[in-house]
């Protein structure tokens, strides 16, 4: 889906799976803007993808991060070191993270364990020279788009969306859930430890205020009709908090828990796709964490009751 003059996307072919990471590029004569670059294991594909297009990331003007989550922004470090007079766009919560990635790694290590140098290769810190926080709303123009930028908590405390008014494009990170590129099922990822569903309804409707002719995701692309969009996530991430719940006062390890859901999402998607596309989910989505993320949540919420 072609997104607009000045607009383009690739894939980041994350560890050799296409449709997993998409990164979105803004362009114009003042420069280049990256939207989301990923993991520092995809920094060769996305240079590739960059000389394709006659660009290189000397180029490189602004960096825009929905969020700080690894398979989102670990390549920033890296990539400001090769283009210093690239600006950083985070919001406030996150910035202090890229300057010093210390508590965020010990956090994804705690995830990810042994698997953390071959998913996201090496997290460098970001100068804080280079970084520019926002907090809850901006606008600014990068690469030649008037662009609006908007708070919207829910998947990660400290994510925003962009709008560019031009195009009617909201890239809105992790917020509008993940669609395989292969058709309409949305799922929404909900890893630990910030998911609050309260402030991600209110963002959503943040997001659909814009008035968005297309959502775009990090996970995977371009995506139409934004409100039908949004009311297929949400119809699932009530069906997966029924299922979260129902499964805590069951007998059973937490780890017996999120297997459990695991396989009954695989299981689920399988009826509806394939077996193939259903792994193809499960590698992009990772449904153990899911479940860990949305336990944690009600957990907290039926304490509070």
């Amino acid at each position: 889906m072609p997104l607009g003059p000045g607009l383009d996307y690739f894939d980041l072919n994350f560890i050799g799976m296409p449709g997993v990471i998409a990164a979105g590029l803004l362009h114009g004569r003042s420069g280049v803007a990256l939207v989301d670059p990923g993991p520092t294991t995809c920094l060769a594909t996305l240079k590739s993808e960059l000389a394709i297009r006659g660009l290189s990331t000397r180029d490189i003007r602004w960096i825009l991060l929905t969020h700080i989550h690894l398979d989102h922004a670990a390549a920033t470090g890296s990539l400001v070191a090769e283009c210093p007079k690239a600006r950083v766009i985070v919001h406030e919560r996150g910035a202090p993270h890229l300057i010093d990635p210390s508590k965020l790694l010990a956090s994804a290590t705690r995830l990810y364990g042994a698997d953390m140098e071959r998913l996201w290769g090496e997290i460098r810190p970001v100068p804080a020279a280079n970084i520019d926080v926002v907090g809850d709303s901006a606008r600014m123009d990068i690469a030649g788009h008037d662009v609006d930028i908007a708070y919207t908590p829910g998947h990660a405390w400290h994510h925003i969306s962009f709008f560019l008014r031009d195009a009617r494009v909201a890239f809105v990170g992790d917020t509008a859930g993940i669609c395989r590129p292969s058709g309409r099922l949305v799922l929404p990822p909900t890893p630990p430890p910030d998911i609050d569903l309260e402030a991600w309804r209110i963002s959503t409707e943040r997001i659909l205020s814009w008035n968005p002719d297309v959502l775009f995701l990090t996970h995977f692309g371009p995506q139409a009709a934004p409100r039908v969009h949004f009311h297929d996530m949400w119809k699932r991430m009530d069906d997966w908090s029924a299922k979260v719940q129902a499964s805590l006062i069951r007998e059973g390890t937490d780890e017996e828990r999120a297997r459990q859901f695991d396989e009954l999402i695989v299981s689920e998607i399988s009826q509806m796709t394939t077996d193939e596309e259903a792994k193809s989910y499960a590698r992009a989505g990772r449904f153990d964490f899911s479940w860990t993320g949305l336990a944690r949540y009600w957990r907290k919420k039926n304490a509070v009751k």
